[in-house]
């Protein structure tokens, strides 16, 4: 006898014939080791995440070429890669790239990982970008280091290109986790981020973010704090 794929009696036949016609590609697809143990270990943060680069692909909706610095292990990319039509990746721990390769690659085409170092000069990719964007990166760089990474932004950003910045802010520290407040050694408010993006851009727009909400309230209140800059100035 046949196995009902269905439980229970009440459900229409109409119903369940409807269901039956849905495809599950990939069946096979499996996330990447670090995006599993963060949904593991806190399904939240997987969530504000997630939201964080839902907000950075609207913003980038149409561009052509996009570039992201510190991509992790690309779960989280794909979301932007669905918008633009070409996505650099980079990251500088090597096993979130082999991971991205690994799992992101074969999946989404548009996608080009690699291993690097923001701060390293790349000649190749001057002028190249039409939008750059880094979402927790910011406050693992050490402020000594600051000038390197917006000058290599303003170096491989094309004349009109936009740099997006999304970080923790410092207010925020004081509630973050024993792992957070040791890593994130480069927090600052609102105000802080903002006059540091206006050495660089002549336009920074400031935006608040708590749990999966954007907005332009109180920064203080803020958990984290994301910046849109154009313009660039000379360098």
């Amino acid at each position: 006898m046949k196995k009902n794929i269905f439980y229970g009696r009440t459900s229409s036949k109409k119903s369940k014939n409807a269901y039956k016609k849905i495809e599950y590609l990939n069946p096979k697809f499996n996330f990447p080791p670090a995006f599993k143990q963060a949904f593991i270990n806190d399904p939240k943060w997987i969530l504000f995440s997630l939201s964080r680069y839902k907000f950075v692909s609207k913003l980038l909706k149409g561009k052509n070429r996009v570039l992201e610095i510190g991509c992790w292990d690309g779960a989280c990319s794909m979301l932007v890669a669905k918008n633009v039509n070409e996505l650099y990746a980079i990251d500088f721990y090597r096993k979130h790239v082999d991971d991205a390769k690994k799992f992101v690659s074969k999946l989404q085409k548009n996608i080009f990982f690699s291993g690097e170092d923001f701060l390293d000069f790349n000649k190749n990719y001057l002028d190249k970008f039409d939008a750059i964007y880094s979402v927790d990166v910011l406050e693992h760089i050490d402020k000594k280091q600051e000038k390197i990474f917006f000058n290599n932004a303003l170096k491989y950003l094309k004349k009109d290109g936009i740099l997006i910045t999304g970080t923790p802010s410092k207010e925020s520290q004081k509630y973050a986790s024993i792992g957070s407040r040791i890593s994130h050694i480069n927090c600052k408010t609102g105000q802080q981020l903002k006059d540091l993006n206006l050495k660089y851009f002549e336009n920074c727009f400031l935006f608040s973010m708590n749990d999966e909400v954007i907005h332009t309230g109180y920064e203080k209140m803020a958990n984290y704090l994301f910046t849109i800059s154009t313009c660039k100035k000379a360098f």
